[in-house]
């Protein structure tokens, strides 16, 4: 309903549009809710970093204690018996059930004494730490007099870096889940790139555009979207109940996700492809070049940039997923690293997945380390795929 006050406006000048003021106005409220939004998600996100490095940052360091250390044979038979006694509630006992093993492989520690740092138990680092600790009063009173004379310091957690998974926290490490990621994604990549890509390619440059191919591009932009445990789902009926593959090897997970990452790999490929100018196509037909000749020597390096993006950030997803390898059984406490992809495994979300279920408060600092260190990989493959499309972009 237009005013009087725009009735008079339109009478003065016939070009005045009345409804451009409540047209400015709208536009004003979804600038100021566009950028309330934006606000909010780089506050959530800030929010979010600042709490996971705060946490995690404590995981990179590790309590050590100066003791005498007796390599005996008694205790080679009992470890507790190496040192004495009112320092075994403070010293790790992962740390002294690897004496006989050290000892079987440097037999001149046999029967002598040393001084040394050894790895503290988990409730004396987070004593130490100043963070929530079970730590009986007496114990207290011995680290508080160690820490007075300089024999109680926090080292580089170097353990955590190069152990596995472990039942004592403060010798548990993410090395097994890295070595079980490395290889997961091998796989991943070795099947779902070439067939996505060669996919991706029929489907866009040899084709016929019938019910069929559309029935095709239907169902591969769906299978985009579903939940990822369904994937999980169809690698334990294909790949363990069917054929009778290893359970909880990275063979079966980089099978499994690369199922998960077909798709992705498929839709961006075909949009890369799409993306180069027909005149380049016309061109080599031109030239007297057949369509495989072209295709392979022209619209495939032009396209290869968004290829590789695609393909990349779809690796970065896989390596982000838990569901589906939880399916079929990378969750199983995986103390060593595997050294082959039939090997029984872990991989890094589904390590972090189990420690955050744990009850000693030493795993919360090392779930937030784990989520740093997979964020920086995520993160270093986003900014690879960045710069490699940056690199090889052609610009026509």
């Amino acid at each position: 309903m237009i005013s009087k006050k725009d009735k008079q406006k339109q009478k003065e000048n016939p070009f005045y549009d009345p409804s451009l003021k409540k047209r400015h106005a709208s536009a004003g409220r979804f600038k100021k809710f566009t950028l309330t939004s934006l606000v909010f998600s780089i506050a959530f996100l800030a929010f979010f970093l600042f709490d996971i490095i705060g946490k995690g940052i404590p995981a990179f360091n590790v309590t050590y204690v100066k003791v005498e250390v007796n390599y005996s044979e008694e205790a080679v038979k009992d470890y507790r018996k190496a040192v004495d006694r009112k320092y075994r509630n403070i010293i790790s006992r992962a740390w002294l059930r690897e004496l006989p093993l050290i000892i079987k492989n440097d037999p001149t520690l046999l029967n002598t004494k040393k001084t040394q740092w050894v790895l503290a138990d988990d409730q004396v680092d987070q004593y130490i730490k100043e963070h929530h600790y079970r730590l009986k009063r007496k114990d207290r009173a011995l680290v508080d007099d160690m820490k007075a004379q300089g024999l109680v310091e926090l080292k580089f957690n170097s353990i955590f870096f190069t152990q596995g998974d472990s039942k004592t926290p403060e010798y548990a490490g993410l090395f097994s889940a890295m070595v079980g990621s490395v290889l997961t994604l091998m796989i991943t990549m070795l099947v779902a790139f070439p067939i996505g890509v060669m996919t991706a390619i029929y489907l866009e440059e040899f084709a016929d555009d019938n019910k069929f191919t559309r029935f095709i591009e239907v169902n591969i932009n769906n299978l985009a979207a579903i939940p990822s445990i369904l994937f999980g789902l169809l690698g334990l009926a294909i790949f363990i109940n069917l054929f009778g593959m290893p359970r909880s090897s990275p063979l079966v997970g980089g099978l499994t996700l690369a199922l998960m990452t077909l798709p992705i790999i498929i839709v961006s490929s075909r949009a890369a492809l799409r993306a180069v100018p027909d005149s380049i196509r016309q061109a080599g037909y031109g030239l007297g070049l057949t369509k495989i000749e072209v295709t392979r020597d022209h619209v495939l390096p032009l396209a290869f940039p968004g290829v590789l993006t695609g393909s990349i950030i779809g690796l970065a997803q896989a390596m982000g997923e838990t569901a589906p390898l939880i399916i079929i059984g990378m969750i199983a406490f995986i103390p060593d690293a595997p050294s082959m992809v039939t090997d029984a495994a872990t991989v890094m979300p589904a390590q972090l997945f189990t420690w955050a279920g744990m009850p000693e408060k030493m795993y919360i600092e090392k779930t937030a380390a784990g989520i740093m260190v997979l964020l920086s990989v995520l993160i270093s493959l986003n900014a690879l795929a960045i710069y490699l499309r940056k690199k090889f972009e052609v610009k026509w």
